[in-house]
């Protein structure tokens, strides 16, 4: 499933070749349409030429729609993409500090480097002033604005998440709305030309693809994004033979190990109800409640951790099966539950009779408290095993650690 790593597929010399290639191609294309040239960029902030516009704005509304719709058939994993962090009033500071030096110097970023490629004065002068920007900003903000530079952080904000939507009605909206603004671009510069001249002279080019991408982000809309349910029946079947063979239930000496080790980073979610946390719990492990595993914001931060390893701590295997599927079919590795759960640790840890494992619910309960005459939480011998006594027991191992791949791509 994409994104897929060009490093892993190609080699480094591939990936470069790929990105010198892509970038080659992309200023070969802005040469081409003109934006290397000053004035035809400035002249849209006078409305007069609205093309850097409706050339920009298409491109991305055009992407948008591809990556949702491969996002909708399954074919590409939306997590994985890289999202730039929103810090709201530093970046509509930035901005309205951007737009006055494209109006002032004609170019953006880019553009200028296109500019200076094609050997243009006013492109030298202005990556030469960018570069200085860079420098004088790199050594300021540390003693002068950084708390301001960092203020007003929403994280990884999209659009469907402020409104509460799906992504695929947000990305019919965003379609809808770009298209009645590429009209309206062309009805400005029919009055700031004194034209009458309200399309383009290839209508009928611009009137398919309009209506090709509508009917694209119309399917997006209808088939919207995959449920956890359908991704688990798109996992492969030995995936989902794990759980029938129990190879994601490791044994609690196993799962000592790993707490012990310094290799990964374990994180333990214990699953039952706070009163049984409080009672007693494993150290180190965080109670979460299993509908917090529909968060999407979690799921994306456990996707993209580096080098962790995830146990689900449950004494209703069902309940702990459960998670481990929703977690699973949402893509995040390294997930693995401990077999029969904390009635397990308590028992293999203490030597206690192997018959108070896997008791019903009610029996359980009487067994914590039977051990446990006070919550004593993780402030318990039995929460922390000393590993000097176990590090030489042998057993099976079944934890494999997945490397993950960090979101990545953008602009700029």
């Amino acid at each position: 499933m994409a994104p897929f790593s060009l490093v892993e597929l190609m080699g480094q010399f591939g990936f470069y070749s790929v990105v010198f290639l892509i970038g080659l191609g992309f200023g070969s294309v802005l040469e081409m349409s003109g934006f290397g040239d000053s004035r035809k960029l400035a002249a849209q902030f006078y409305l007069k030429d609205m093309t850097v516009l409706k050339v920009m704005f298409g491109a991305i509304i055009v992407a948008m729609t591809l990556i949702f719709l491969t996002s909708s058939l399954g074919w590409l994993d939306y997590d994985y993409l890289w999202v730039n962090p929103t810090y709201l009033l530093p970046g509509i500071v930035g901005g309205l500090i951007m737009g006055v030096g494209f109006v002032v110097g004609g170019f953006c970023p880019g553009t200028s480097l296109v500019a200076l490629a094609s050997l243009k004065l006013d492109g030298l002068f202005f990556v030469g002033g960018v570069l200085f920007g860079i420098f004088v900003f790199g050594e300021t903000i540390d003693s002068t604005f950084s708390g301001f530079w960092n203020s007003n952080y929403f994280g990884r904000l999209t659009l469907q998440d402020l409104l509460g939507l799906d992504a695929g009605v947000v990305v019919f909206l965003v379609v809808i709305i770009a298209l009645a603004m590429f009209l309206g671009a062309e009805k400005i510069e029919q009055i700031s030309r004194g034209t009458k001249r309200i399309l383009p002279l290839n209508r009928k080019f611009n009137l398919t693809a309009a209506a090709g991408l509508t009917i694209v982000a119309l399917v997006v809309m209808v088939m919207g994004q995959p449920s956890v349910a359908e991704r688990w029946s798109q996992l492969p079947p030995e995936t989902r033979q794990k759980l029938t063979d129990k190879s994601v239930f490791v044994e609690p000496i196993e799962m000592l190990h790993v707490m012990k080790g310094r290799n990964v980073k374990p994180v333990l979610f214990d699953i039952r109800t706070e009163a049984r946390f409080n009672l007693f719990h494993i150290i180190d492990s965080t109670w979460i409640s299993e509908s917090e595993f529909d968060n999407s914001e979690l799921i994306r931060d456990l996707k993209t951790a580096t080098d962790s390893v995830y146990f689900i701590i449950s004494d209703d295997e069902e309940k702990a099966a459960n998670i481990w599927k929703t977690l699973t079919a949402q893509k995040v590795p390294n997930v693995y539950i401990l077999d029969k759960g904390v009635s397990g640790w308590i028992s293999y840890f203490s030597h206690h009779s192997p018959e108070s494992v896997g008791l019903e619910s009610e029996k359980t309960t009487e067994f914590y408290h039977h051990l446990f005459q006070k919550a004593v939480g993780a402030n318990h011998e039995l929460s922390n095993p000393d590993f000097h006594h176990y590090k030489d027991v042998s057993f099976s191992p079944k934890v494999k650690l997945s490397r993950t791949k960090a979101a990545a791509g953008g602009c700029g």
